[in-house]
């Protein structure tokens, strides 16, 4: 099992490479949260070996607040770290695709009207 760290700004597409960003566009998510970096691990049978929310990636230092994303984790699992980071890509990628599909549809019960 190899080990490695993973930044949120290793999965953010709206950095360049210079700042960070080590996948392609097309596996990249915009803004990825720590947690839920963690969550989509854990759905692909990756171990969280730790996580801490308050470090930031050196290679940020030099942009804005708003594409500073805050966190580390160091996983292990049975891929290289490129193809982990493919996989974590697609996975946030299809969990926020759930979780737009029940809001929309919490929202559409919601705007009925009871007579």
């Amino acid at each position: 099992m190899k080990r490695f760290v993973v930044w949120p700004s290793e999965l953010d597409a709206r950095l360049s490479r210079k700042y960070g960003r080590a996948i392609g566009k097309e596996f990249a998510v915009d803004g990825p949260k720590i947690q839920e970096i963690a969550d989509a691990a854990r759905a692909l049978g990756m171990k969280v070996v730790e996580m801490d929310e308050s470090k930031l990636n050196p290679r940020l230092a030099g942009l804005d607040e708003e594409y500073r994303l805050r966190g580390m984790l160091r996983l292990e699992s049975k891929h290289p770290k490129g193809k982990s980071l493919k996989m974590l890509g697609q996975k946030i990628r299809e969990i926020r695709k759930i979780q737009a599909k029940a809001r929309g549809k919490k929202k559409h019960k919601s705007r009925k009207k009871k007579r």
